[in-house]
């Protein structure tokens, strides 16, 4: 049975961003479904899967990475509005046997991510 995993690292010092928000939301969004909050620990990552096993299912979903509040909770002075605020990375599960992970490679001004293992 496949999971759902995300990493987060700090491009601009070269480290792991410990302690940002993620937000997983199913797509479309309902009532029905609510969102689910995580924070990334001392390595960057979320302690456990963010869904796996019969709770990770063919869909859409979307992760918010809260990198704004990450940054400013670090010192880094921002502009108001931020230039980016929260990231959010909207993706579709085509098959839930497989894992999906999901990192995120950030600074106050740029962000990349891809389907890693």
């Amino acid at each position: 049975m496949g999971k759902l995993t995300t990493h987060v690292l700090n491009i601009a010092t070269g480290t792991p961003a410990a302690g940002m928000r993620i937000d997983l939301r199913v797509l479309p969004e309902s009532s029905a479904v609510l969102p689910s909050a995580s924070r990334t620990n001392e390595d960057g990552r979320c302690t456990a899967p963010l869904l796996e096993g019969a709770a990770l299912r063919i869909g859409r979903y979307s992760l918010t990475f809260h990198v704004a509040a990450y940054f400013r909770s670090l010192g880094v002075t921002l502009a108001e509005p931020p230039f980016l605020d929260e990231v959010v990375i909207a993706f579709g599960v085509a098959d839930p046997n497989q894992n999906y992970h999901v990192p995120l490679l950030v600074s106050p001004w740029s962000y990349s991510t891809y389907r890693g293992s």
